[in-house]
């Protein structure tokens, strides 16, 4: 047996360990950076795997900092637990129910990515104590990614210093390596503060703060034109100043999500969106507050590491599913609009540029993606964020993707909340252990590969280092 063999097996002999500690912070569902419980589970079972464990890290109670070994390479692992808000779903049902309206719930998967991340420190932790192996295993544990993003307040803050590369993995409908970059995003509360008055009786003596948010969305729905193609801008009401329609509104809140490849771009933007809240608050006679929340900066692919992580998951992919499994998967597969199932064509086709359309088609009918994207680091960047993207700035990062959810389902959705405890999610999430740790392993073997991912870092950098967009003065909240 080689050593990768044997990292597999250690990994599968606590398999049920790993599965456990996924499923209870499943049933916790818990989110932002209030995540005791979820955290308390891991870090317990860390401490007993051997791990030195330190808490409260960043001005985050729930973050944490698991470490063994000693001496260099320092080999950084990221793991997440947090969930989302009014994504509350019954799990192994077909169909959306919740458990409690608007509970929280595991839309994106995080309750796997964290324990699968444990998983791979375990599996190179085990190793590395059987065969004496020097060397260090840090396990970051990360709250708020979702929203909040904590991992940029570690990084801004200076916890990855003195780390050499940082692994990670996130569930998906399909598996590969994330290749490609992300957006930069900013995050910021615009509270608008006017006065009440009887609506009917005495209008002139209101001054609505309800007007001023809705002049200020339709401002940035004109802003939008004006911005790149790839910029993003979307908000949610938090106050509409109560319920009666007959008094002027004297309060209101908008949360507002600005993107954009580069963290400068989404700057540019941002400034143009407060400039257009204190212009709503000028038409209104109203004050608007503007509160920053938090921001997070875009991945940077580093090539490097991608390829010796992407050649660990070739080893042990594709999954194999029994029947019954690929079932239960076309329960929600079934579900899926026309519109999605072509999609998922087109998906595979790029997987597969050289196969016919009916082996395209067989694949795209399938309930649950098996196939390995190829690597092809497009210069393309996703539309959504990550908070990863600060560590990344900071330290050479590789991201693996692995199946845990049906072929095309969204995530954020509650078909993903409801298989999250499947065997189908349980396989991805040990795949996913596995290619961590054997990653670690090619790394602590070959410390060359640290040295050829960091000079690529340093040339993606330009020679000037990373600063976060989060402004010193603001903590996690």
């Amino acid at each position: 047996m080689n050593a990768k063999e044997r990292i597999i097996e250690l990994i599968e002999q606590k398999e049920g360990l790993f599965t456990s500690i996924s499923d209870g912070i499943w049933e916790f569902a818990e989110t932002r950076f209030a995540l005791k419980r979820s955290a308390d589970l891991l870090c317990d079972a860390i401490e007993k795997e051997g791990f030195q464990v330190t808490r409260d890290i960043a001005g985050m109670k729930d973050a944490f900092i698991a470490e063994y070994g000693s001496g260099s390479p320092v080999i950084g692992i990221l793991a997440e637990y947090d969930a989302l808000n009014n994504m509350s779903q019954q799990c192994d049902v077909a169909e959306p129910l919740p458990i409690k309206t608007g509970e929280s719930g595991h839309g994106c998967g995080h309750h796997l990515l964290g324990a699968g991340a444990f998983a791979g420190a375990a599996g190179i932790k085990d190793y590395m104590k059987e065969t004496g192996m020097t060397g260090t295993i840090r396990l970051f544990g990360c709250p708020a990614e979702e929203s909040g993003y904590g991992k940029a307040f570690m990084a801004r803050d200076g916890v990855f210093e003195g780390t050499d590369v940082a692994l990670t993995w996130h569930p998906m409908d399909s598996t590969g390596m994330w290749d490609f970059s992300s957006l930069a995003v900013f995050q910021t509360y615009f509270r608008f503060k006017g006065r009440a008055a009887h609506a009917a009786a005495a209008p002139e003596h209101g001054r609505s703060a309800l007007d001023a948010a809705e002049l200020m969305n339709i401002g940035v729905n004109f802003l939008r034109e004006h911005i790149i193609d790839e910029g993003r801008v979307h908000y949610a009401f938090t106050d509409v100043g109560g319920t009666s329609a007959n008094v002027v509104q004297p309060t209101a809140e908008l949360y507002y999500f600005v993107r954009a490849p580069k963290a400068e771009q989404a700057r540019e933007i941002y400034d143009r969106v407060v400039n257009i809240a204190k212009g709503a608050a000028m038409m209104t006679d109203t004050e608007v507050e503007v509160d920053f929340d938090s921001a997070c900066a875009s991945y940077m692919v580093n090539r490097e590491l991608g390829k010796v992580m992407y050649e660990n998951l070739k080893q042990i992919t594709p999954i194999s599913y029994t029947e019954e499994e690929m079932e239960y998967a076309r329960e929600f597969f079934d579900q899926l609009p026309e519109s999605t199932r072509n999609q998922i064509a087109r998906k595979i086709s790029g997987f597969l540029p050289d196969a016919d359309q009916d082996t395209i088609d067989k694949e795209a009918q399938s309930p649950i993606n098996r196939l390995v994207a190829p690597l092809t680091f497009p210069s393309k960047p996703m539309s959504g964020s990550t908070d990863v993207g600060d560590v990344s700035w900071t330290i050479p990062t590789a991201t693996a993707v692995v199946t845990t959810a049906p072929n095309g389902t969204p995530a954020h959705s509650w078909q993903w909340v409801a298989t999250g405890k499947s065997a189908m999610a349980h396989k991805g999430m040990i795949a996913a252990g596995k290619v961590i740790a054997m990653t670690a392993l090619d790394l602590l073997e070959n410390p060359e590969i640290i040295r050829t991912a960091k000079e690529e870092h340093n040339k993606n950098l330009g020679g000037k280092p990373f600063v976060s967009a989060i402004p010193p003065e603001i903590s996690p909240r």
